[in-house]
């Protein structure tokens, strides 16, 4: 009987290569930049200008050619002002200086910045106090950018400083994927939504709303489809709402319970399954394969375990598809923070709390109670910890590889 539980079940491996292999790149579309955040390039941004274009002022000041002040005090006659915006049209000759702000482009034959606290002022006698060399205070043109300069390159994703540089280059207009549109889909009579009348035996829906919040910050755009009932025509009508989505990722269902009706339901509409059951826990009933020409995850029911399997599986999914480089979930290491025994034959990823010893070395404690029911563990969780298949015993102080929980 208990080779009859594992029988079928590939590793996390095997079922990670075929998700990806399912997966296709999503193509570009332009908007403009200032709806840009969060988004991925989908081709490099070059400067469409020179930044600054001419040579500035980076001080409030006088505008002076370096060898008139290269012995001081020196007096200097000044001839006129120049301002962000509204420069000094003439040229500076031997003997002149012209009153200068920040910002506000180097008069022609002037070639450095007089602070104005190193002068004393007389009218239009400007007697200069402290000496300065060429190029002092001045920003070259070019000093941040040059025309035709690529500065950001395809597959960033966009932050509020990259939208301000982009907005700096005089582009309007930015090539970027198209967000995935992951269409979800809860089932079973048991779930009602938050808020509503609970009834016996029922309980509240926490994995279509948390679930939908993990597909935005992955940067897709999330279909709440609801919740089908335990019967095929409910899960028929509500797979209706699937068109237009790029993926379909259903939860719970996917078990072998009387009840569990994703295979034999959607299969019925066209679903054709790649795998069903994966040697990893949290996360065992997992379903891959294409319904109606899309990627379809089926998710387990358990709110973990339905966590789990995301971060694992649905996060480098629309990393794909968002045209990524997308491999597996990150992984970094961390000394254990209490022992743990010899694990079974399936891949474990232990909800646990990192902390940062005295050494500076992370520490990963995982919790005592792994329970995949158990979602206040899993909020409270910072990582997984992946414990292999048949991995040996492990002594407080150990070293073990950890998945960072973000999904971002």
């Amino acid at each position: 009987m208990a080779e009859d539980m594992y029988a079928g079940m590939i590793s996390v491996d095997e079922a990670f290569e075929l998700v990806m292999s399912g997966i296709s790149v999503l193509e570009a579309e332009e908007i403009s930049v200032a709806g840009g955040l969060d988004r991925v390039l989908a081709a490099d941004v070059a400067s469409r200008v020179t930044q600054p274009p001419d040579a500035m002022s980076a001080m409030d000041g006088y505008a002076v050619r370096a060898e008139d002040v290269a012995t001081v005090p020196v007096t200097l006659t000044q001839i006129g002002e120049s301002a962000a915006g509204n420069g000094f049209d003439g040229k500076i000759a031997p003997g002149q200086t012209v009153r200068i702000f920040t910002g506000a482009p180097l008069p022609e034959g002037a070639d450095a910045i007089i602070i104005q606290e190193d002068t004393d002022t007389d009218g239009d006698q400007i007697t200069v106090l402290e000496g300065v060399a060429a190029g002092r205070y001045v920003r070259p043109a070019g000093l941040d950018f040059a025309e035709g300069e690529v500065l950001l390159k395809s597959s960033k994703r966009l932050n509020s400083r990259d939208i301000a540089l982009i907005c700096a280059m005089n582009v309007p207009w930015i090539s970027v994927m198209r967000r995935p549109r992951v269409a979800i889909l809860s089932t079973g009579d048991e779930l009602v939504m938050p808020g509503e009348p609970i009834g016996p035996n029922q309980i509240i829906s926490s994995n279509s709303i948390g679930l939908s919040a993990f597909v935005e910050a992955a940067g897709g755009i999330p279909i709440n489809l609801g919740i089908a009932k335990d019967t095929a025509e409910s899960l028929r009508n509500k797979l209706r709402g699937i068109a237009g989505a790029d993926m379909l990722v259903t939860i719970g269902g996917a078990s072998v319970g009387d009840y569990d009706l994703i295979e034999s339901v959607l299969g019925k509409e066209g679903l054709d399954i790649n795998f069903g059951k994966v040697a990893m826990r949290p996360g065992k009933p997992l379903i891959f394969g294409k319904i109606l020409g899309i990627p379809m995850l089926g998710l387990p029911g358990n709110p973990v375990s339905a966590g789990v399997t995301s971060t694992l599986f649905l996060k480098p999914a629309i990393d794909k598809m968002l045209g990524f480089d997308a491999g597996a979930a990150s992984q970094s290491s961390a000394l254990l923070g209490r022992d743990l025994d010899e694990n079974d034959r399936r891949q474990d990823y232990l909800r646990s709390t990192l902390e940062v010893n005295s050494d500076g070395e992370l520490v990963a404690t995982p919790f005592s109670k792994q329970d995949s029911s158990m979602l206040a563990t899993f909020s409270k969780a910072d990582c997984l910890v992946i414990r292999a298949p048949h991995a040996p015993a492990i002594k407080k102080g150990g070293r073990v590889s950890i998945i960072r929980l973000d999904p971002a």
